[in-house]
């Protein structure tokens, strides 16, 4: 069975940090680029952040607005991605999604097609002012 479990969510102040932390089994995780995405009250999903899988490009993607406040990572010996998230703001409050990418995904087309094979159930964030 596959399995995507995120945990680290939370309610936080304005200008705090979470790490968000997703461990995956159930398939061959190296094998798949990982994704961050995120669905905030009445919005449409959007990918937040991707990293490549071993035999990818080897680079990272991050919305426009994560981007220098987001570090996205990955241990593959523990089959896990984590997302950390600084100087948070309420315009990042949304519920956090980690999924595992279709076969040979490529983590700069995530801004137009999701492209993924798997998904968690999603860990609500909450940031206040």
């Amino acid at each position: 069975e596959v399995q995507l479990v995120e945990s680290g969510g939370g309610s936080v102040q304005a200008g705090s940090s979470l790490t968000l932390s997703c461990t995956a089994s159930g398939f061959t995780f190296a094998d798949r680029a990982m994704a961050w995405l995120r669905q905030a009250p009445g919005e449409r999903r959007e990918g937040v952040s991707c990293i490549s899988s071993s035999d990818g490009d080897g680079d990272t993607y991050y919305k426009d607005s994560v981007k220098g406040r987001f570090t996205i990572s990955r241990d593959n010996a523990k089959n896990t991605v984590y997302l950390q998230m600084n100087s948070l703001k309420p315009e990042d409050t949304a519920v956090y999604y980690c999924a595992a990418a279709l076969r040979g995904f490529l983590c700069r087309t995530l801004p137009y097609y999701h492209g993924m094979d798997y998904w968690g159930e999603g860990t609500p964030v909450t940031v206040s002012s």
